[in-house]
C-alpha cells in the first residue's frame, strides 16, 4: 500500500498567515471579531471560536476595545471606510496575492476597460475583488459568457482559486466577444501548483481523496479536477469521513486538499488509512488461520 500526498496541498500561506493572525489575536487581546468565517472549513472555524474568534454579521456587533479581523478573501472598500469612521481596531489577514488582484483590477479599469471578475458568484473573494471598480461583471462558467453582449475593451482577473480550464474556456468566449481584450492569469502559484500535482498524481492512483469542507468552492473544484481524471475521487471533510469500503483491492492511494484545510487533517487521514489498511491484513491472515 502505497500513500502519495500532494506536496502543496492543504493551506495556502495566504490562510495558513491568516489563521495564526486570528490565534495571535486571541493570544493578546482575549477576543477578536470577524465578519463571517475566516477561511471555508468548519473544523478551523470550531478551533478559533474555541480561542476566543467569534463570529459577527455586522460591525455594530463588534465591541470598539476589541479588534476587528477582516479575512484572507479581501473584503468591501464599504466595510474598511466604516470600520475606519468607527475608530477599530482593524487587523488585516488578506492574502497578498488577493491584494495583487486588487490592483490589477484597478489598473485595467484606469485604462478604460470594462472589468470581468472569472469567479464564483457570492464568494467573498471574488465580491471583494469586483467591489475595487464600478459596475464589474462577475461570470462563473461559460454559459455567464455567451449571454454577454459584445464590447469593445475589457479587461479581465480571474478569482485566486479558479480552474484553468475553466477560465480557458471562458477566454475563448470573450475572445469572439470583444474587440480589445486584456486578460491577466491571476489563479494563484498555490493553486496552480496544487492542480498540476493533483492531476499527476490522480492518473497514478487507485483511489483519489480530496479532504476539505464542502462549503469550500476550491476543494469542490479540486474534487472534480481529480474525478475527471480518476472516477474513484472521494471528497471527505475529516478521517471520519472514510469508508473502508473504498480501499477494497486498491494499493495507492492519492491524497490533496483544498487552501483551506489544515496540515493535522491531512495527518488523520493519512492515519486512518493506515489503520483501515492493517486492520484488514489482520483479517485476512486470521482467516487464513480459520482455513489451516
Amino acid at each position: 500500500m502505497e500513500i502519495k500526498i500532494a506536496k502543496d496541498a492543504g493551506y495556502c500561506f495566504g490562510v495558513r498567515d491568516a489563521v495564526s493572525m486570528a490565534y495571535d489575536a486571541t493570544d493578546k487581546f482575549g477576543k477578536v471579531y470577524m465578519l463571517g468565517s475566516i477561511v471555508h472549513n468548519e473544523k478551523v472555524v470550531n478551533d478559533l471560536e474555541k480561542s476566543g474568534a467569534q463570529i459577527v454579521d455586522n460591525l455594530v456587533d463588534v465591541p470598539l476595545d476589541n479588534p476587528i479581523l477582516f479575512r484572507a478573501h479581501g473584503t468591501t472598500e464599504r466595510l474598511w471606510k466604516d470600520a475606519k469612521e468607527k475608530g477599530m481596531n482593524i487587523l488585516d489577514a488578506t492574502c497578498p496575492l488577493v491584494y495583487e488582484i486588487h490592483h490589477e483590477v484597478k489598473k485595467l479599469c484606469s485604462e478604460g476597460r470594462k472589468i470581468i471578475v472569472i469567479g464564483d458568484h457570492g464568494h467573498d473573494e471574488v465580491v471583494a475583488i469586483a467591489d475595487q471598480v464600478k459596475d464589474a461583471i462577475i461570470i462563473s462558467s461559460i454559459g455567464d459568457a455567451r449571454k454577454l453582449r459584445k464590447m469593445k475593451k475589457v479587461g479581465v482577473v480571474t478569482q485566486s482559486t479558479q480552474d484553468f480550464n475553466n477560465v480557458q474556456e471562458i477566454i475563448n468566449i470573450l475572445m469572439n466577444k470583444v474587440f480589445d481584450l486584456h486578460f491577466i492569469n491571476t489563479i494563484c502559484y498555490p493553486t496552480k501548483r496544487n492542480h498540476e500535482q493533483i492531476i499527476e498524481i490522480s492518473k497514478d492512483s487507485d483511489i483519489m481523496l480530496i479532504i476539505g469542507s464542502f462549503t469550500s468552492a476550491n476543494s469542490k473544484r479540486l474534487t472534480k479536477l481529480s474525478k475527471d481524471i480518476n472516477k474513484n475521487t472521494y471528497q471527505v471533510t475529516n478521517s471520519d469521513d472514510l469508508n473502508a469500503l473504498w480501499f477494497e483491492n486498491k494499493d495507492s492511494i492519492g491524497i490533496s486538499a483544498g487552501a483551506s484545510t489544515p496540515d493535522y487533517l491531512i495527518e488523520e487521514v493519512k492515519n486512518k488509512i493506515k489503520l483501515i489498511y492493517q486492520e484488514e491484513l489482520w483479517k485476512k491472515a486470521h482467516l487464513k488461520l480459520k482455513l489451516a
